[in-house]
């Protein structure tokens, strides 16, 4: 297992992230890309606690991801089944976690600020921490993918579900974008991968 997690994360990581997934007993499996998610928690009918995490993403992103979802574990047997997922409780537990990463020995050192200021308060999806997400993503393969906020307004726009928006106007953190064939309106996060048409 340990040689198999080699290949996701980066190499000072290996060896703390190895013994924790040890020490709470995670059956990690690492599976194909899921559009909706980068990883999740669940334990199971037979009580072993499941870890999964998308392969496709980039070594940082991917510790991210495993720490994340290991604080839901943590957070659980330490408060109890009924915290909310994303509380109070569960953001104490991913900061405690992840303290040990936020180091220049695993993180670039541009990207440190941004890691560590996220972690001041952390979201429920590190998508959600518009500048996080683009500091990771400088690190992702090249793709033909833009980023919502730099399709111009009135611009047209393709989602991995085939579905056609056209741009419209930002409202305080999202932009409003309408659903061409429908009419409906839906709000975008300014860092949502999408092609331009």
């Amino acid at each position: 297992m340990k040689e198999i997690l080699a290949r996701y994360i980066p190499e000072r990581a290996l060896d703390p992230a190895f013994d924790l997934i040890v020490k709470c007993n995670v059956h990690l499996k690492i599976v194909n890309e899921r559009v909706t998610r980068h990883g999740d928690y669940r334990k199971t009918p037979d009580g072993r606690h499941q870890i999964t995490v998308n392969a496709s993403l980039n070594s940082y992103r991917f510790l991210i991801t495993l720490i994340h979802e290991i604080a839901h574990l943590v957070a659980f047997e330490k408060y109890g089944r009924y915290i909310k997922p994303h509380g109070i409780e569960w953001k104490r537990t991913f900061q405690q976690l992840m303290l040990p990463y936020i180091n220049p020995d695993i993180f670039p050192s541009k990207l440190l600020p941004v890691i560590a200021n996220h972690f001041k308060n952390p979201r429920a999806s590190s998508d959600t921490d518009a500048k996080l997400a683009l500091a990771l993503k400088q690190y992702d393969p090249e793709n033909d993918k833009n980023y919502i906020f730099e399709i111009p307004l009135g611009g047209k726009f393709r989602l991995y579900n085939g579905k056609i928006f056209q741009r419209g106007n930002k409202r305080v953190k999202r932009y409003e974008c309408i659903e061409i064939s429908t009419g409906r309106i839906y709000l975008f996060n300014p860092n949502a991968e999408v092609e331009l048409l």
